[in-house]
């Protein structure tokens, strides 16, 4: 999915919702254990119960390599029951020296390969340039690199400060900005730090922005909004734990269902005050 593509979702569904599935087979409902497999059952009634209300999927791929074999089998299912109408985001966050990050883009962007062809992973930036332009090589997929996290040792090192008062995290995005454009680099952007947005925009005025931590996490989505919206929206606001997990029971998909509706109509909202729609 291309960036005009991806704008024409957020415009045609009233929404720039990512649902999150991290699916831990613990807390799914416990009728679904019966399943031959359980977190594909679960993962499908969620995105058939959503796929409506939102233009993206994020599986955490953790939540998938943590079962093995079983659980990679289970991934691909997952990114092949995604709607091709949907933009599908590998939650990997990978990084390391140039033939192996080719490896892991093989992984996750070469369908002939691996039988799946996400749309784009999340990349952790630390080893630098020949560790991210492996992914951004693969035409038309995206590289989706952790920018200012909201995780409680984000500030260790992410607002560390040189001595011109430029801070970890804005360096990462001006030199990133300089190996791809914003036709195949969006950034990780914790919906915690909601005022954090402005600075964010200086450096990164027009690209998209990954926005997880609203809702359980308690990341504020008027904040992330007012801070980090512009003209082409630009932001795709992930929930997980509010949404797939609303119910335990028989249930789950329709009260899933009902959160991804608050939030889209909230969204819809937002992105009318905006002038986006």
């Amino acid at each position: 999915m291309n960036r005009q593509e991806l704008i024409e979702q957020i415009k045609e569904k009233q929404s720039f919702l990512c649902v999150g599935l991290d699916t831990d087979i613990t807390k799914i409902p416990v009728h679904l254990l019966d399943e031959e497999d359980p977190i594909f059952a679960f993962n499908k009634a969620i995105i058939e119960a959503t796929e409506d209300l939102c233009v993206a999927y994020k599986p955490n791929i953790a939540f998938y390599e943590s079962y093995g074999v079983r659980g990679w089998h289970s991934l691909q299912k997952t990114w092949q029951a995604i709607p091709k109408s949907c933009f599908s985001i590998a939650d990997a966050k990978r990084g390391d020296i140039g033939n192996t990050s080719n490896m892991y883009a093989q992984a996750f962007f070469d369908e002939a390969v691996s039988g799946m062809g996400f749309d784009s992973i999340t990349i952790a930036p630390y080893m630098g340039k020949d560790s991210v332009t492996p992914f951004l090589d693969f035409e038309g997929k995206w590289a989706i690199v952790l920018a200012l996290t909201s995780n409680s040792g984000s500030k260790d090192f992410q607002n560390f400060s040189n001595t011109d008062g430029k801070q970890l995290f804005e360096e990462v995005i001006d030199k990133v900005n300089t190996w791809g454009t914003v036709e195949n680099l969006m950034y990780v952007v914790g919906a915690t730090r909601g005022e954090a947005f402005l600075k964010i925009r200086e450096h990164a005025p027009d690209h998209f922005l990954l926005v997880p931590g609203v809702g359980a996490q308690g990341g504020s989505l008027q904040d992330v909004c007012q801070y980090g919206m512009n003209k082409d929206c630009g932001l795709l606001v992930n929930s997980t734990r509010g949404i797939i997990y609303a119910s335990s029971g028989k249930d789950f998909a329709e009260r899933a269902r009902e959160e991804a509706q608050k939030l889209q109509k909230e969204m819809e909202l937002e992105l009318i005050k905006a002038g986006v729609i």
